[in-house]
Order: structure tokens, then sequence, then C-alpha cells
């Protein structure tokens, strides 16, 4: 499974979880339905804002969200058999940078 369909599936478990509908989260973020269905399922990739809205609109942190990419098991990554490796390697250090850069700027928020 690759990242963006992990972080869709979480995304779409912490919405149902609290009852909202896709037209509900889409309406709030500013997007439509359908683009946001499609980060959903995995099928767009999902910007660090747009994540960043998404938990706050959630209630919950960007952590709370990612760490589902923590759970699945990385032993692909390290063997190479997919062929891909190299592209998912990068995929997650992108989104590692992402989410360092986001956490630094969320603490100059809070000491302001």
């Amino acid at each position: 499974m690759d990242m963006t369909t992990l972080l869709g599936d979480r995304i779409k478990v912490l919405r149902t979880s609290r009852n909202y509908t896709q037209e509900q989260v889409a309406e709030r973020l500013g997007i439509s339905r359908q683009k946001y269905a499609r980060i959903e399922n995995g099928t767009n990739s999902i910007t660090l804002d747009i994540l960043a809205k998404i938990a706050e609109l959630l209630d919950v942190t960007v952590g709370d969200i990612t760490r589902v990419l923590d759970e699945e098991p990385v032993i692909e990554y390290r063997s190479g058999t997919d062929g891909n490796s190299s592209e998912k390697i990068f995929d997650m250090l992108d989104l590692f940078y992402a989410n360092k850069h986001m956490y630094t700027k969320l603490q100059h928020k809070e000491m302001e």
C-alpha cells in the first residue's frame, strides 16, 4: 500500500468516527467533494496545508494522521523487491521534511 492510500484510509476512519460526511469536510476545507474523495481514495496526493486543515477540522494532530505510516511494515523499502523502492523512499523523505517544517512552523506560532 502506498503512502497516499495509507493517509487517505486513516483520514476516512477519523472522519467517519466523527460522523462527518465527505461533503461536510470538503465544504469546510473549501474544496470540492470529488477532490476530497480522491484524497481519501489515495488518488490525489495531499498537501501539508490540507493535511493540517483536516487535522484541525477532525480535532486531531497531523501526527495522529501520519502515524499510520509508521505502523505499516517497511520491509519492502529495505529489500527493494518491488522495483519502486527508491521512489517510495523519496516520498517518505518528502513527507518527513514537510512534517518537520510544519512542526517548526507550529512551534513558532505557539511561542507568539
